[in-house]
């Protein structure tokens, strides 16, 4: 069979990549890295490479990681000028020892490899940056999509501080806990013809967060985990809750010791639900393919919506919670 599964509701285009190519015969490694750059070149994505929103000081800093079904992975953080970081992540995995590249290091190497610089930042994410800016008390103002399905956003106080922002998708007639997040990281699992897994994440990390700030998109085992005997897992959400948790690692160890994979993404929100920290509406998404092909997605929180595909289901958004999916209205 062949399937493949991507975050959030701008994953849904990214997945359509990914499953057609799949069904060309390309490999699941092939087919994560399409899909992820089409989100990446998407510049109505503001979470996600070109277009992606800046950080405090109005630089746009992109992190990503690609992982293949025998355990070899790349990664890159803060990266910038860069737009394709999900192509430099794997020519890290597949052209030097290594397994991170960060900061003006990565770039460099980019530049080696032939990559193109390009201006990340779009006038729509500086203005924003500006009006951010300007807000008196910008550390505790959270940017929200002002309606569904529009790319025109405001500014909220939020009541936690130590949030720079939390960019939320406004969902009409949702109570205030049941908003949809589609804020950020895309993250890319896929099975090929041949049973073979992969994953890819990518991001422009948190709105305005503290220059330098990387979060679990590019660390192995936090935002993704791909072990192809076993199972393919990506997380996405706030991604310190994820980094001390090793959620991705978490998951597909359960799915070794025999735990189905819907149960596995319970069982690592519930240890999340442990973390001291987790707060107001802090998000984690999970989603997990395991080597015979089940899948599973699971949420911290109602908002969370994932893309699926295979050879037998067209490509489909779902809504996820903590223990359930349904096909969403699209």
């Amino acid at each position: 069979m062949i399937l493949s599964l991507s975050t959030w509701k701008h994953g849904f285009h990214p997945n359509q990549v990914t499953i057609e190519a799949l069904n060309s015969g390309k490999s699941a490694l092939d087919a994560v890295e399409l899909g992820a750059r089409d989100c990446e070149s998407d510049i109505a994505c503001m979470s996600v490479g070109r277009g992606g929103l800046p950080d405090a000081t109005g630089e746009v800093t992109l992190d990503a990681s690609i992982m293949d079904h025998d355990g070899n992975c790349g990664s890159v953080a803060f990266v910038r000028n860069y737009e394709h970081v999900i192509a430099v992540a794997r020519r890290v995995m597949e052209k030097t020892p290594h397994v991170m590249l960060a900061g003006e290091g990565a770039e460099q190497f980019a530049e080696r490899e032939g990559f193109e610089k390009t201006d990340l930042l779009t006038e729509k994410a500086k203005s924003l940056w500006e009006q951010w800016m300007a807000q008196p008390d910008k550390l505790h103002v959270r940017l929200r999509r002002a309606e569904e399905g529009t790319q025109e956003y405001v500014f909220v106080h939020g009541d936690e501080p130590e949030e720079l922002v939390w960019r939320r998708e406004y969902t009409p007639g949702a109570t205030q806990g049941q908003q949809e997040n589609s804020h950020d990281t895309i993250g890319v699992l896929a099975m090929d013809s041949a049973g073979r897994l992969a994953g890819a994440c990518t991001t422009s990390g948190l709105a305005f967060k503290l220059h330098g700030r990387v979060g679990d998109s590019p660390i192995i085992g936090a935002g993704l985990y791909v072990d192809g005997r076993v199972a393919a897992a990506v997380a996405t959400g706030d991604g310190e809750l994820m980094m001390r948790a090793c959620s991705t690692f978490h998951i597909v160890e359960m799915v070794r010791q025999g735990i189905e994979p819907a149960e596995a993404c319970e069982r690592a929100l519930e240890r999340i639900r442990q973390d001291k920290r987790l707060t107001g509406d802090k998000q984690c998404g999970l989603m997990v393919i395991r080597a015979d092909g089940v899948w599973a997605g699971r949420s911290l929180r109602p908002g969370f919506q994932l893309a699926a595909a295979s050879d037998v289901l067209p490509n489909t958004l779902f809504d996820i919670t903590a223990n359930s999916m349904e096909k969403a209205r699209f």
